[in-house]
């Protein structure tokens, strides 16, 4: 069931774990999303985002086969894409300004997240 006020947005998750991926994808479909793709590794990732635009692009910040980080560095030369990072390392680094949602989180730590990365733009 879509929740109310939300926009929906096509979103590219980018999770190496098959379980993670499912419950992330079930949760944003729960919130009236449509997950447009799902990504194991760092090359599909790139590949996906280029070839279905998505509005947002969750990603997990390491794979086993490469890295969410430089996946979404390398989506941004193409262009600007809103991303959030998900991980469950607390001391992390991620890119300066960048919004970085630790494992476990609930669904409504992920609508809080969604919705200060699109603050911006509903505010202006």
């Amino acid at each position: 069931m879509q929740d109310k006020g939300i926009t929906p947005l096509r979103i590219l998750v980018v999770e190496d774990d098959v379980l993670i991926a499912s419950l992330l994808s079930d949760m944003l479909a729960e919130m009236g999303h449509k997950v447009c793709a799902v990504a194991a590794t760092e090359a599909d990732a790139v590949a996906s985002a280029e070839a279905l635009a998505p509005d947002l692009v969750i990603a997990d910040a390491r794979l086993r086969d490469g890295s969410g980080i430089a996946a979404v560095r390398r989506m941004l030369l193409a262009g600007p894409v809103a991303h959030i990072f998900i991980s469950g390392e607390r001391r992390l680094a991620v890119p300066q300004g960048a919004l970085l949602l630790l494992k476990p989180f609930s669904k409504a730590a992920l609508v809080h997240a969604i919705g200060r990365v699109f603050a911006p733009e509903m505010s202006g």
